[in-house]
Parts: structure tokens; C-alpha cells; sequence
């Protein structure tokens, strides 16, 4: 059995989606399944068996045995969420047992970190593992995924394999339950059907012009490949990032969302609301090497080529992964 948390969610279930595709048919899906929207993410999924978020280290004392590899992909992941004490439940405390258990029952763990770990990019992009310790992210939630790296590097006993993902921006189908926290592609989608047009953040520092904030957009469907291939391939644990090491512009991604259905771009500017403005990325991109010296060697969607499909196969459609 291969488990999943956040299997609900939208990097989770397009994970069992992946599982599926590659045979792999025996998911143990672990979220906490009293929103609907999200469960139907998991329609369709060939599923051995739902668990309850805070009954899952209860299920898995029993069934360890049975484990075979854990995807701790759930998390709190509002940036605009400031109550510490949900991000040290869910993202702190739940991951340490989830690590300790792996340990103790042998299991492996890839578990999922974050590029707002980086906050303004101080010391840059680079997953190098010596300067985690040394980084400031912007708001509780990078707090709560950098501290729980800070703490697993610390570890005299990890897992025998473990892997630590740096997301960076990812976006694709089975968002549609994000709201506020969905991708601008998700948004530029639907503020066209309502309205014609997009709206995007303005710049508030002169370094960067209305739109052309930069930031390493990655399609799922790449994402969840790369999270298979550290499945697969159980060599060199570590912190790794996951972006497509080139960054692009806000502009970019609302202007290709247009050009996917045919229209010409409408895109006006507004100011960033206030309770995100003073801690908005206006760069990252993942530098990959470490990925790629790991032996990962598929290409990575273009964004006009992960927007075009992702506009025409899922957001017109209303389809899931």
C-alpha cells in the first residue's frame, strides 16, 4: 500500500491520479474528507481505503506492515492564515510523528516542504540543505514548513529514504476548492467568464513594473511526475526544489490564459491587499541541479504548453485529473 495525505487536496489527488496511471492501485487516502468540494478530487480513483486525518497514526500502528512508501503532501497551506498555532498542529507537530513513525516502522517518506521557505530570496534559491537554518520566510506558513525542515536535518535517526519538496508556484486541475489561494490561472479563468478581463496585483516596489512580478510556475502534471521519480529512484535523501528553474512573469501567465481561449488580453492592475502586501514574493525560481544530478531527466511543460492544456482539457471542461 502506498499512502497519500492531502490526498483530497490538489497536488494529493492529481499523486493518486499519477499512482493510478503508473498501476499502482492500492492508495490509502488520508485527509480530512468533510468538505465536499474537495473530495471530488478523488472521483473516479481507484482507492483501497479513506483515512481520517487524526486517525491516521492510529490506522498506521495497525497496518504498518502493509506501508510500502508515504506521500505526506497534506498541510495547511493559507499564506494569509496567521494563527501559528494551526500551522504547528498540522504542518509542525503532525509531520515530526509522521517522520518518527517512519522510522520506527522502516518506512519511506517523501514529505512536502516549500519555496516560501525563501521569503524575499536573500540567500537565493539554491536547495542547498547548509543554509536552511539561515532563511526567513515572509508569514507563518513558510515559518511552519522551514522550521519543520530545520528540525528533520537535525534528526540523528531519519528515515532510511526521505525526501523534503520545495514547491515553488504549481498550478493545473483540481484547484477548484483553493478560492483565494488558487493559481492567477485558476482566477484569470474565471474572472474572463465574469467580466471579460483580469485583474492583477500591482507592483509596490520600483524594481519591478505592474505584472512582470516573477515567480517559477510549475504544472502539476510535472510536479506529481517528479514526486514518482522519487518514489522510484530511494537515492540520495535530501531537501529538493521543485519548480522549472525559469521564472516568468504574472503578466505571462494571465496573457497565455487568454490566448488558450482564443481572446485577446484584457488585464488591468489593482493594489495587493494589505494584509499580504509587505510579505509577497516578487521573484523566486527553484534552481534544479540537485534534481537533475539525482538523474531526473523529463522535460518540464513550457508555460504556454501547461496553460494551454490545462485551460482547454480541465477549466472549460470542468474535468478533473
Amino acid at each position: 500500500m502506498i499512502v497519500v495525505t492531502g490526498a483530497a487536496g490538489f497536488i494529493g489527488s492529481c499523486m493518486v491520479s499519477k499512482l493510478n496511471k503508473e498501476g499502482y492501485n492500492e492508495i490509502v487516502v488520508v485527509d480530512d474528507f468533510s468538505f465536499p468540494e474537495k473530495n471530488k478530487n478523488l472521483e473516479g480513483k481507484k482507492i483501497r481505503e479513506r483515512v481520517e486525518r487524526e486517525e491516521f497514526f492510529e490506522w498506521l500502528d495497525k497496518e504498518q506492515r502493509q506501508v510500502e512508501f508515504i506521500f505526506h503532501l497534506g498541510a495547511r497551506t493559507n499564506t494569509s492564515e496567521f494563527d501559528k498555532s494551526i500551522f504547528d498542529h498540522l504542518n509542525v507537530n503532525y509531520s515530526k510523528m509522521m517522520w518518527q513513525k517512519c522510522v520506527e516502522y522502516g518506512i519511506p517518506l517523501v514529505y512536502a516542504s516549500s519555496a516560501a521557505t525563501y521569503g524575499l530570496g536573500e540567500h537565493g534559491y539554491k536547495d542547498d540543505e547548509s543554509i536552511v537554518s539561515q532563511l526567513t520566510p515572509l508569514n507563518p506558513y513558510g515559518d511552519s514548513k522551514n522550521d519543520f525542515d530545520i528540525w528533520a536535518l537535525a534528526q540523528e535517526e531519519k528515515p532510511f529514504y526521505w525526501t523534503g519538496i520545495k514547491f515553488f508556484n504549481v498550478y493545473g486541475p483540481n484547484e477548484y476548492h483553493k478560492g483565494r489561494m488558487a493559481s492567477v490561472i485558476w482566477h484569470t479563468y474565471n474572472q474572463i467568464q465574469k467580466t471579460g478581463g483580469m485583474k492583477l496585483f500591482q507592483s509596490h516596489v520600483p524594481e519591478y513594473k505592474d505584472g512582470e512580478q516573477e515567480r517559477d510556475f510549475i504544472y502539476v502534471k510535472d510536479a506529481v511526475e517528479v514526486l514518482f521519480y522519487h518514489m522510484i529512484n530511494r537515492n540520495a535523501s535530501g531537501i529538493y526544489n521543485l519548480g522549472t528553474g525559469k521564472a516568468r512573469t504574472f503578466y505571462d501567465l494571465a496573457a497565455n490564459t487568454f490566448k488558450a481561449q482564443d481572446l485577446e488580453p484584457k488585464i488591468s492592475f489593482i493594489p495587493t491587499p494589505e494584509d499580504i502586501r509587505d510579505k509577497y514574493q516578487y521573484f523566486t525560481e527553484a534552481t534544479m541541479g540537485k534534481t537533475y544530478q539525482k538523474g531526473y531527466g523529463k522535460q518540464f511543460h513550457s508555460l504556454e504548453e501547461g496553460i494551454e492544456d490545462y485551460v482547454k482539457n480541465y477549466l472549460m471542461t470542468g474535468t478533473y485529473y
